[in-house]
């Protein structure tokens, strides 16, 4: 019997707008069975009122238990801003929980010392930046952490124009360069423009979704194997 990894969503974007997690998840874990949970609400409720309050942390515990109940082996959070309702929930659970920036978040802290953070949603930038810095203080690394919001860009991304959302994310990538010697996307959903972003301003762009896929996939053969 395959093992099964529940994805929450927050938003429809990896569903219908950006959907080449599909094709990393069919690259990486072909014989995994994947179980979608989706509230489209989440993520704008956070964005509206800028916190995590009782009710959406309420919620995501219930989503992550709801994936247990499910037959979940593993699950993954797919929002960077819901990320810090991850670790009282893993409480609540038997099984894996995993964030979607964990494993870059480590990555980034291996490889640089100025860091930019990118992001086109406020609140993913916060729990990042969180991340970022609780994994520097764990190798004991000092780090300095640029933080780059294009406010409005997902928004635009969403309602289908995409070249808009692309020519805003690299103009303040050549800006941020100058500060920076590594550079963070704080969302997935930035994840296609790592190459292009790369392209204009010779650095290296850290995204979470294949790190995040991969780092799955080391989760559930170990639970393969006990």
């Amino acid at each position: 019997m395959p093992k099964t990894l529940a994805l929450i969503h927050t938003s429809m974007v990896f569903v219908n707008v950006e959907t080449m997690m599909k094709d990393m998840f069919a690259e990486i874990m072909p014989d995994v069975r994947l179980v979608n949970i989706v509230d489209d609400s989440l993520l704008p409720d956070v964005m509206a009122t800028g916190v995590i309050d009782d009710d959406v942390q309420k919620r995501m515990s219930a989503y992550v238990k709801a994936a247990e109940d499910t037959g979940a082996d593993a699950v993954l959070s797919l929002c960077s801003s819901l990320g810090p309702t991850i670790d009282p929930t893993r409480e609540t659970v038997e099984i894996p929980v995993i964030k979607i920036d964990d494993p870059m978040t480590r990555r980034a802290v291996e490889l640089g010392a100025n860091i930019g953070v990118m992001a086109t949603v406020p609140t993913t930038l916060g729990p990042t930046i969180d991340l970022i810095q609780q994994n520097a203080d764990e190798m004991g690394k000092e780090v300095t952490i640029h933080d780059c919001l294009m406010e409005g860009a997902f928004q635009i991304l969403m309602s289908g124009d995409k070249e808009k959302h692309d020519q805003m994310v690299i103009d303040a990538a050549r800006e941020l360069a100058k500060q920076v010697d590594i550079i963070v996307f704080a969302q997935a959903s930035m994840t296609r423009l790592a190459q292009m972003v790369e392209g204009v301003t010779g650095l290296q762009v850290l995204t979470s979704s294949r790190l995040a896929i991969e780092y799955a996939k080391s989760v559930l053969d170990a639970i393969a194997f006990e």
